[in-house]
């Protein structure tokens, strides 16, 4: 039987998979998306603005075709006019979002926290997931937080309940299960697929260990 769009945007607006991986251009989303990824975050930092909606466009129409959420991380306004369905906003993106904006064009929002302050303000903006960084130590970047920790997971999740909880920083798969046991719903990868010898095969584990866990 096949299945229409509005069919799959529903299922996903229910429940987001556990195995969220992050990467910084569509060259990586096309190379790894087809290998049976369904939600997937694309983090362009910086690049002109015609580039980066291009990408995001490209991005949206191969996530389409493979029944995968495309999350596209702070260009909202971006993602409002190509008609994209989830943002991720870190908290200094709050700051600059129109969250009134997103929410009245139906987009879903994801926030990032760091400490109890960040998560009362992103519980305020009564977001769709809510991610909690770094759980472990990360070379992704400089940050004044330092590891968090699975009890952190934990206390997280009693907090925001049925709201999703994204667990993000240093995963690799042999930790992805001590932080879904902790009380992540979500998983957030990035250099444990793109810097490993063959992310392919890399993100098939993921995919593995990930599935396992939801029985």
């Amino acid at each position: 039987m096949l299945l229409n769009a509005g069919y799959w945007k529903s299922v996903f607006v229910m429940k987001l998979d556990p195995f969220y991986p992050l990467f910084d251009s569509y060259n990586w989303l096309e190379r790894l998306v087809p290998c049976g990824i369904k939600l997937v975050q694309l983090r362009i930092k910086d690049g002109p603005e015609d580039k980066v909606r291009s990408e995001i466009v490209m991005a949206r129409e191969l996530c389409a075709r493979h029944n995968c959420q495309l999350v596209v991380n702070d260009y909202w306004q971006i993602a409002l006019e190509e008609k994209c369905d989830y943002v991720h906003l870190g908290q200094e993106d709050i700051d600059g979002a129109d969250i009134a904006a997103i929410k009245s064009a139906g987009v879903k929002i994801g926030i990032s926290t760091h400490d109890r302050k960040e998560l009362d303000r992103a519980l305020s903006l009564a977001p769709d997931y809510v991610a909690l960084g770094p759980v472990y130590p990360t070379i992704m970047k400089k940050m004044k937080w330092h590891e968090q920790g699975l009890e952190r997971v934990s206390e997280w999740k009693k907090l925001i309940g049925d709201i999703p909880l994204v667990g993000i920083g240093g995963m690799s798969v042999e930790r992805a299960n001590d932080v879904l046991q902790a009380g992540a719903d979500i998983v957030s990868v990035v250099t444990d697929i793109t810097l490993h010898e063959n992310p392919e095969q890399r993100t098939q584990e993921w995919l593995d260990v990930t599935r396992a866990s939801r029985g």
